[in-house]
């Protein structure tokens, strides 16, 4: 089971277990610079990035990763506040403590079916974009 913990409210929300670390090998725990001086040598600088960390939880399908209404007015809600960190436990049983990725799109649900997604029990094709901290 895939869940995202509030600690501050003590809320877990369930999410699929079909869900996919999608960018889990996009990204590089070392931050690098590297600059030509006047006399033409290259200065490379590194260093171990601390945070930052991109999680994209999505379907690898699409008909998976689905939620009802219900879970994505809780997330969304979960997103709307500013600051908040969760506990992120994946279905092998790591955890992260996961920030919204606010710069991008942190929630995208796509309706499954084209009828009235107002009333409750509707279906949703959900990714969900998170940042290690």
């Amino acid at each position: 089971m895939i869940t995202l913990y509030d600690a501050s409210d003590d809320i877990t929300i369930e999410l699929p277990d079909d869900l996919h670390w999608v960018d889990e090998f996009d990204w590089s725990p070392v931050a690098q610079s590297a600059e030509y001086t006047l006399g033409g040598c290259l200065v490379i600088e590194e260093s171990a990035k601390l945070a930052g960390r991109p999680i994209t939880l999505g379907g690898a399908h699409d008909d998976m990763g689905w939620v009802t209404r219900e879970t994505v007015l809780a997330l969304q809600g979960r997103r709307n506040i500013p600051g908040r960190t969760f506990t992120l436990t994946l279905k092998d049983a790591r955890t992260f403590t996961v920030v919204f990725r606010q710069s991008d799109t942190p929630i995208t649900a796509v309706p499954v079916l084209a009828w009235n997604q107002t009333e409750s029990g509707h279906w949703y094709s959900l990714a969900l974009r998170f940042m290690e901290v």
